[in-house]
């Protein structure tokens, strides 16, 4: 069973050249204070504080929030390198067809998400529209927000950036106002937010819930560790730069440094809220202390941040697999509509009550895979990539029928080892997956199925911006690769 190179060359599919690439740092950092104010943010805080102290919660929230970004900010090396998307680069550890299995489980993922922030976001809508003109429906709001979200993604990175630029600096003012007025909302009710625990627990109880909203934080922001190229491909980097960390500089402060901090301012609102009013939710709690102008623009906060997460973190990569599951016949734009497609249908409204279980299982099954993606990259190719044959159809990543075996054995056997140990799922998945993956291809698989940048591992042939090379893939059978190694004259 094999494919076509024409199947596997979607335009929106193939690398991103040096010249295209136009975020930069100061961008990706404004684009993470957007995508940092989610639903789920609210509910670890509002969660984490009913055992254990608001100290204690965010020490949990930077562990998990830094480690997580150093995840994300390793495998976006993939989109930095290469100028590869995360479906493409998968077709390497899981094969040309075996690929779209995993990646589905993070585009329908993303999709729910997409949906779920839609509806927290369409809620802030309806209110803003019940303060100036009396419109109460939030079915409407939420079909209208959907569509503006959509084609802002649509119309490509750029848009998504200067959305960013618009949001960031109001999240930032309207989100101290929020933890002060919240703040002040507990103390009127002789609740210090710093000491309050609603039922305090100790010894290894203590210990696993403080594990929990490590894990939760990682799971939440697993499916951005796995697919961090769809994203970093489009990032400012130096060509002829052999040092990793001046290379991912972008991916480093946006990851590493921004994320943790308003991840965590997050997880801090959302903690007070609950103490002031026994819900995670920043609109019920503000509604309560806050109305006409003031609340509409609370409101209006609260809008501008799911659009910027949405777009960034939920659309981008669904849609991206999901143009890679369809091929040419799927651009893009159709992509995207399908993933909004898929975020309306699951009912989203209905998914609150489920959120931590689920961050923790899903974070378990994902993490197996940025394991994997890990050891291929890493361990086993040196980040050099055969580029030109993961868009052949009868190249070395065809494997067996499409299927790279190693990679969907090390999934299966990592993500069932994170769900019998949810405490301790980010790790346990990453762990387990990795390695068997590791023994696995390196001593089965690639045994029958020859890797040509592990056979001959040469940097020139198989780097990319290391080198200065910009692969280039024409949609057509036969695949050149242009090297435009920059040279000092």
């Amino acid at each position: 069973m094999k494919q076509s190179g024409d199947y596997l060359k979607s335009a929106d599919l193939l690398p991103i050249a040096h010249h295209d690439r136009n975020i930069g740092t100061k961008g990706f950092a404004v684009i993470w204070v957007g995508m940092a104010v989610v639903l789920a943010a609210f509910a670890i805080g509002g969660a984490g504080v009913q055992s254990l102290s608001l100290g204690w919660v965010i020490v949990a929230t930077l562990i998990g929030s830094v480690a997580i970004g150093i995840f994300m900010t390793i495998i976006g090396d993939i989109g930095i390198e290469h100028g590869l998307s995360f479906p493409v680069y998968m077709r390497a550890p899981f094969g040309t067809i075996g690929t779209h299995l995993p990646s589905l489980v993070r585009g329908i993922t993303a999709s729910c998400w997409f949906g779920l922030n839609t509806y927290f976001g369409a809620t802030a809508m309806n209110g803003i529209l019940a303060l100036l003109v009396g419109f109460d429906n939030w079915f409407v709001c939420f079909l209208i927000f959907a569509v503006l979200q959509l084609v802002n993604t649509a119309l490509g990175i750029k848009a998504i950036e200067r959305f960013a630029d618009l949001a960031a600096p109001t999240i930032i003012l309207i989100s101290a106002w929020m933890y002060t007025s919240l703040s002040d909302q507990a103390a009127s009710q002789g609740r210090a937010v710093w000491s309050w625990v609603e039922s305090p627990v100790t010894g290894g109880a203590a210990i696993t819930a403080f594990m929990v909203i490590v894990m939760s934080n990682m799971g939440f922001w697993a499916t951005l560790a796995a697919d961090m190229p769809s994203l970093s491909r489009f990032f400012k980097a130096p060509r002829n730069e052999r040092n990793w960390f001046k290379r991912n500089k972008s991916q480093i402060v946006g990851s590493i440094i921004v994320m943790p901090i308003v991840n965590t301012f997050m997880i801090i609102i959302g903690a007070v809220a609950y103490i002031a009013v026994t819900t995670f939710d920043p609109i019920a709690a503000l509604s309560e202390a806050a109305n006409g102008f003031v609340l509409g623009i609370l409101l209006l906060m609260i809008v501008f941040a799911q659009w910027s997460t949405n777009t960034s973190a939920n659309v981008i990569p669904a849609a991206t697999i999901f143009s890679n599951v369809g091929g040419p016949k799927v651009p893009f734009w159709v992509a995207v509509m399908i993933a909004g497609i898929i975020g309306i249908v699951v009912q989203p409204w209905s998914l609150f009550d489920v959120i931590i279980p689920a961050l923790l299982i899903i974070g378990g099954i994902l993490s197996a895979i940025v394991g994997i993606l890990f050891t291929d990259y890493y361990l086993l190719r040196k980040r050099r990539v055969n580029v030109r044959d993961l868009y052949e159809g009868d190249g070395q990543f065809a494997f067996m029928n499409g299927f790279n075996m190693a990679g969907m054995i090390a999934w299966a056997v990592g993500g069932i080892a994170s769900y019998f140990l949810q405490a301790y799922s980010f790790i346990i998945g990453f762990a387990v997956g990795g390695i068997v993956y590791y023994f696995l291809a390196k001593y089965w698989w690639f045994k029958k199925y020859k890797q040509a940048e592990i056979e001959d591992p040469n940097d020139e042939k198989y780097l990319g911006i290391t080198v200065g090379r910009d692969w280039e893939i024409p949609i057509r059978e036969e695949i050149v690769v242009h090297d435009t190694v920059t040279r000092n004259v």
